[in-house]
């Protein structure tokens, strides 16, 4: 592994722990050379998802661009970032498990969504607004007195 302030690659293990998933192994590291300490992330690296969208277009599933839209409907919420990153390996668990390696767009949205719901009702409302397209006012009254019944 390289060093990621000096470049070396002498470096060694110091510590090694399991993620909360279980999925992730996460592994302090110090540098022989320059005696810094860092830390590595390793996953199973799994078979490829293609996400359909809703246009037709098909590209492959983007984990990090999964967790910033919902960083991005999570602002100025109360929800912390071990839960976003909890609710992303949940939704990719799952989507790795189903029966085919082509995914709808609108699947995985309504997937985030539900989970979503049950965190946050205001991350929920944001996500949905820009998953479901809402064009105006009362597309987001609809959605909110759902919630509210």
């Amino acid at each position: 592994m390289k060093c990621p302030y000096c470049g070396s690659k002498d470096t060694e293990v110091v510590e090694t722990r399991d993620s909360e998933d279980l999925e992730t192994i996460r592994r302090r590291r110090s540098c022989v050379t320059c005696g810094k300490r860092f830390t590595t992330y390793e996953r199973v690296e799994n078979i490829n998802l293609t996400v359909i969208k809703k246009d037709g277009r098909r590209e492959q599933f983007n984990r990090d661009k999964l967790r910033v839209g919902i960083i991005s409907a999570c602002q100025k919420t109360k929800v912390p970032v071990e839960k976003i990153d909890r609710l992303v390996a949940e939704v990719e668990r799952e989507l790795r498990g189903g029966e085919t390696v082509e995914v709808e767009s609108k699947k995985i949205g309504q997937l985030v969504a539900n989970k979503l719901k049950k965190i946050d009702k205001v991350a929920y409302i944001r996500f949905s607004s820009v998953f479901r397209r809402f064009v105006d006012v009362e597309d987001f009254e609809k959605e909110v007195k759902k919630l509210i019944k």
